[in-house]
């Protein structure tokens, strides 16, 4: 598996999307509210790659999985993390969390988790992030998210 800066053109953006897609296609119905990939094209994708770091794992032949990174002042974000369900239980989702923690322009990492996905919760755990506050949406009463931070190093 490599893992490295994507490719910046409208077929890797596309990719990029479909394994977005295939990744979060399990949350739907599970999370509330629904996640913002729905909305997302392609567009959206290569205008959010010209403003953050987007790594990607390739195999030989495609992209199975992403994540990006938006660097913030006192942190950096990992964002859109996803793997093809296909692999999942293959440590991709590690080395991509690996990969962005040795690439990340700040030393705190932090991340937001639905709080609907326990699973998610207890791996990001074992990658050495802990939670540090609970979130809700814009018009939610109850906490939607669960932010978790780390440091790199």
């Amino acid at each position: 598996m490599q893992i490295d800066m994507a490719d910046q053109n409208f077929d890797a953006d596309a990719a990029v999307l479909a394994v977005l897609h295939a990744a979060f296609a399990g949350m739907n119905g599970r999370i509330d509210p629904p996640s913002s990939l729905d909305g997302m094209g392609v567009a959206d994708i290569t205008r959010k790659r010209q403003v953050e770091i987007l790594l990607t794992a390739r195999d030989d032949t495609r992209i199975v999985g992403c994540v990006f990174l938006a660097p913030h002042a006192d942190h950096v974000y990992l964002g859109k993390l996803a793997v093809l369900p296909d692999l999942h239980g293959r440590g991709i989702g590690r080395q991509l969390v690996q990969a962005a923690i040795a690439a990340a322009p700040h030393p705190v990492i932090r991340l937001q988790t639905r709080v609907e996905l326990v699973e998610n919760h207890a791996t990001f755990a074992r990658l050495g992030f802990v939670e540090i506050a609970r979130t809700a949406h814009p018009g939610y009463t109850r906490p939607t998210s669960i932010t978790m931070q780390r440091n790199a190093g």
